[in-house]
């Protein structure tokens, strides 16, 4: 038999990428700042960025190579523990061929590992240490101490892990525990109507005809319906919306994703529909039909319709770059990914028109930043981008109902379309998602 030799493993971790592609008509984010600030600014952004990495990032990232032909034997996915918890290791086992004596080790980094130390024929160093080493004449005596290793983590995290190398000879193997805090489930009682299911939720500002009308038009085909309204008007007026309404008085000029917030916090129903408040309910604004959906499709977050004839749904891609320029987001609109399955009227898309069904808790996770006031809908879908499955249905539509003209008409425009708000936008993606660019 020829010695054996040390395997050369993969690299674990992969050199970090390096800068992304601007297309052309993408903005330059860091353009939006003044030269005087840009240093300090990208120095801040970069050492926020290296403590949202330490939040959400851990060993678990790590990339495993499985190596070829060894005789070690461990569990690869899917081991489980609770934060200083002991728990047995699954499935470690040694097949090897006939030696006088069999030696192997285990060692983690986050915690401890211990075995039953048998009456004789092995011998067992380490026990309750980080560093496990086991050694035996006879492998059916080493199998069994395998059996009984037991790991417990030694800092209290909710969600971590740990990487475990496995050790024979010159074989090795490595794998991941995952250390997490199990989550009692948030559960919404459905009820036996559309009524405690949905909450209808939208926000006004200096818009009580509009308003009203929807409100009129809401009563028309669901008048038992919880409706929340956040309202942030310079001055207030009463609304006429039925004992099912809640009026919510915010101060004034707070901005249209503060009251989002305000509206869906007060939100007790499973999900919640959103609508801008000069829309307009029609009879193929069938809210049951879109819960159909979403029951039908559990993981499923947001899913959107029509407004008019328009669905304005986009997707996005995202590549990350590097640390200090940050990275690529790439909108294109009317590119879906597929179809739902079952719903061959419905796609899977990454953002969609400000008609929406949302799962309320998911949606209370990822949340409407109050720093945009005037100009904003996809940032949301971006804020969300990996925790929200979205998708639009063509077939359930809400009707707009065009331009009015009020005494509060100008007033409105005036105040919704400043033209400085597009610049705090641009800074705002530039720190907060730490974007290079975006088109």
């Amino acid at each position: 038999m020829p010695p054996q030799t040390k395997r050369l493993l993969p690299p674990r971790h992969l050199p970090p990428p390096g800068p992304c592609t601007c297309a052309k008509s993408a903005r330059i984010l860091k353009s939006s700042l003044f030269d005087a600030e840009s240093e300090e600014v990208e120095q801040r952004r970069h050492k926020e960025f290296q403590q949202h990495k330490a939040r959400t990032e851990s060993v678990l990232s790590t990339r495993l190579y499985a190596p070829s032909n060894s005789p070690l034997q461990y569990p690869i996915q899917g081991f489980k523990v609770r934060p200083m918890t002991s728990t047995f290791i699954p499935g470690l086992a040694l097949h090897a061929r006939q030696r006088s004596n069999y030696t192997v080790f285990l060692e983690v980094s986050n915690g401890v590992l211990k075995t039953v130390i048998p009456a004789g024929g092995a011998q067992v160093h380490g026990n309750g240490e980080s560093r496990l080493m086991m050694e035996s004449s006879s492998l059916e005596t080493l199998n069994e101490l395998l059996a009984d290793v037991s790991y417990t983590s030694t800092v209290y995290h909710i969600h971590t892990g740990d990487l475990a190398s496995f050790q024979f000879e010159d074989h090795e193997g490595v794998f991941p525990i995952t250390i997490k805090q199990p989550q009692p489930p948030v559960l919404y009682d459905m009820g036996t109507d559309i009524n405690s299911q949905v909450t209808i939720t939208t926000k006004t500002f200096l818009r009580y005809p509009e308003l009203n009308r929807l409100l009129k038009s809401i009563r028309q085909f669901y008048k038992d319906i919880e409706v929340i309204i956040a309202d942030d008007s310079f001055v207030t007026e009463n609304i006429t919306g039925g004992d099912h309404t809640k009026h919510f008085i915010m101060p004034p000029g707070q901005g249209w994703f503060a009251g989002r917030n305000l509206a869906v916090s007060q939100v007790t129903t499973k999900y919640f529909l959103w609508v801008d408040d000069d829309f307009q309910f029609t009879k193929w604004t069938n809210i049951e039909e879109m819960v159909r959906v979403m029951e039908a499709n559990p993981e499923l977050d947001v899913l959107g319709g029509k407004v008019q004839r328009s669905q304005f749904d986009f997707s996005l891609r995202y590549e990350e770059g590097d640390e200090m320029q940050g990275g690529c987001l790439n909108r294109t609109f009317k590119s879906r990914f597929h179809s739902l399955p079952g719903y061959p009227q419905c796609s899977v898309v990454s953002g969609v028109v400000n008609f929406f069904l949302a799962r309320t808790d998911a949606a209370k996770r990822v949340r409407f930043d109050p720093q945009l006031k005037r100009i904003g809908h996809s940032e949301f879908f971006i804020d969300g981008l990996g925790s929200l499955m979205v998708a639009t249905c063509g077939h359930v539509s809400i009707g707009h109902q065009g331009n009015m003209n009020h005494k509060d008409t100008y007033k409105y425009k005036r105040f919704r379309h400043g033209k400085a708000d597009l610049n705090l936008r641009l800074r705002h993606l530039f720190f907060k998602n730490n974007l290079k660019c975006l088109n």
